[in-house]
């Protein structure tokens, strides 16, 4: 896929981890790891409850896209574009 191509993922599966960090699949397959702490740490007033540990750890999947419930939400477009980029998405193993 060219890098210039915008491609059409939603995210099917995600877990959080320890350090910000969200380990995530998507519907190409491929899944990778977020490291959130630094947006976590720049702030704004819709990032501020994530700074709680327990509160990141509630981040869900509604339509394809990973929220919280206080709204806040991640573009998986963006996302996969990010990790495909930094080359940190791999082929999900065989379940």
């Amino acid at each position: 896929m060219d890098k210039a191509e915008f491609p059409m993922v939603d995210v099917i599966k995600l877990k959080s981890l320890d350090g910000y960090k969200l380990w995530v699949r998507f519907s190409t397959g491929e899944e990778g790891v977020r490291d959130y702490s630094a947006m976590i740490s720049e702030g704004g007033p819709v990032v501020i409850p994530l700074r709680d540990p327990a509160f990141f750890a509630r981040v869900f999947i509604e339509m394809g896209v990973p929220t919280w419930p206080n709204g806040f939400d991640v573009d998986p477009i963006n996302l996969y574009m990010e990790l495909r980029d930094a080359h940190s998405l791999s082929h999900a193993a065989a379940e």
